[in-house]
């Protein structure tokens, strides 16, 4: 299958430097839903899609932003002059032997399984996706035979009455065969209102051919929206998300309000795993069996192990967390963090490239930053692990069974052997031996006859 999309338009109604198609929808640019989908619906049907993308405003941002796809062939249309001048743009990369499916860049939520009886339908004929809508004022009406053949394309403006009245409308999304479909493109006139050169126009020559064009109704009106303002962005993300509750819950999961959730990425989820409102799910995230996330949490990149509770407000990055273990409140995780099963993060706890064994726990207050703690340790409140001397970092170690007491101040490179105990309000800078308690802290002095001073009254 030849795949063409169109993806030249400048979209002056979003008001924005960033080419239309570029614009996120659930974590990535509309154009990416497109090819994602046209890709889908080919491997359902048994095919490799080849695709070319028509660029235009902003060409060099789009190929760019795709520039780890060499799959793709990028096609320039200089000049936006209509839809049917830009698919005549590819014709020379077209294969005459397998048809040709035409896209939109900015339709970014058509379903594979849609597009795959689209196809399947075409064959040696004209496939046309159409919808049906409760208004369809502004739409071209879908004029069929008895037979459900289509036999033109009317706009609204030319119709009848009777032609208005009807509620299939044109989604501009078809399936030809690619070597009529060239001869059609060469024929295309601009003998038009705009002097643009229409898609919809392959239609009537195809009709007057006596090829048969047949209509596949979309199931869903979203499916076939476009996109022209940040307003019917907004509209689409929900409806996007709206369906990645629906997978989840399929799934498994169990969502406190499917309307508040924001899935970026890929999130994978197990059985019995709750989340509550307000969280952001970005790149890959995976939730294992019976996962708690609690209310308006983020996790990026991040995998949680069966049984763990992530409390609310977090904020959690390329993070590997084991299982039963509890974070947050108010818990950071930043790259790259490995928790293993049972640890506890707690409140205004921020961990950075660290690993914390089995069973430790930082429950308030503490910095780890380059570190390997091992396992039952307990971080007490305060602690820091101070990594960075201005110019680079350093690595900490502490090994299993260690405690610092609360403000301990912990100054890499240094090792804190198993068994040890870091007295409250110490600072340490040199190897802490296994097994002993170090105290690091000035010694207490009272100052008799001090007294405190006081504000000068003006």
């Amino acid at each position: 299958m030849n795949v063409v999309i169109l993806a030249a338009g400048q979209g002056k109604r979003m008001r924005s430097s960033l080419p239309k198609v570029l614009h996120p929808l659930a974590g990535k640019p509309m154009l990416a839903h497109v090819i994602a989908a046209a890709q889908a619906a080919d491997r359902a049907c048994g095919g490799v899609a080849r695709v070319a993308v028509v660029i235009g405003h902003g060409a060099e941002q789009v190929r760019r932003a795709f520039s780890d796809r060499s799959d793709l062939h990028w096609v320039l249309q200089e000049t936006q002059l209509g839809t049917g001048h830009a698919v005549r743009q590819a014709a020379g990369w077209l294969d005459d032997a397998v048809p040709t499916l035409v896209l939109y860049g900015d339709v970014p939520l058509v379903r594979p399984a849609t597009l795959a009886r689209l196809m399947q339908a075409a064959a040696d004929h004209v496939g046309l996706l159409t919808v049906r809508l409760a208004d369809p004022d502004g739409y071209g009406r879908v004029v069929r035979d008895w037979h459900g053949n289509v036999l033109k394309i009317v706009e609204q403006k030319d119709a009848s009455d009777e032609e208005r009245r009807i509620d299939e409308v044109n989604t501009g999304i078809l399936v030809a065969p690619t070597a009529r479909l060239k001869r059609w493109l060469a024929a295309l006139s601009n003998d038009n209102a705009q002097h643009e050169y229409y898609l919809t126009d392959v239609i009537a020559q195809a009709v007057r051919e006596g090829v048969t064009v047949n209509a596949v109704v979309a199931e869903e009106a979203e499916e076939t929206l476009g996109v022209n303002s940040k307003s019917q962005l907004a509209e689409l993300e929900r409806v996007a998300q709206r369906r990645t509750a629906e997978r989840l819950m399929e799934a498994g999961a169990t969502l406190a309000d499917p309307a508040r959730i924001d899935v970026r990425g890929e999130l994978v989820v197990g059985a019995d795993v709750f989340i509550d409102v307000g969280c952001v799910f970005e790149g890959k995230v995976e939730l294992a069996d019976g996962v708690y996330i609690g209310p308006h949490n983020l996790l990026r990149d991040v995998t949680v192990g069966a049984g763990t509770e992530v409390l609310g407000f977090c904020y959690l990055e390329r993070a590997q967390i084991g299982a039963h273990a509890r974070i947050g409140p108010f818990a950071r995780t930043r790259p790259d963090v490995v928790l293993a099963d049972e640890v506890h993060i707690g409140n205004f706890v921020e961990v950075k490239n660290s690993t914390l064994g089995h069973g430790s726990k930082a429950n308030h207050l503490a910095y780890v930053g380059d570190a390997e703690v091992g396992a039952r340790c307990n971080i007490g409140a305060g602690t820091i692990v101070a990594n960075y001397d201005g110019a680079n970092k350093h690595k900490t170690v502490i090994e299993d069974d260690v405690h610092t007491g609360s403000n301990s101040v912990l100054v890499a490179p240094i090792t804190i052997g198993a068994g040890a105990t870091v007295g409250a309000g110490s600072t340490v800078s040199k190897l802490v031996p296994a097994g002993k308690l170090t105290v690091a802290r000035a010694k207490q002095q009272t100052i008799e006859h001090w007294k405190r001073p006081t504000k000068q009254k003006k």
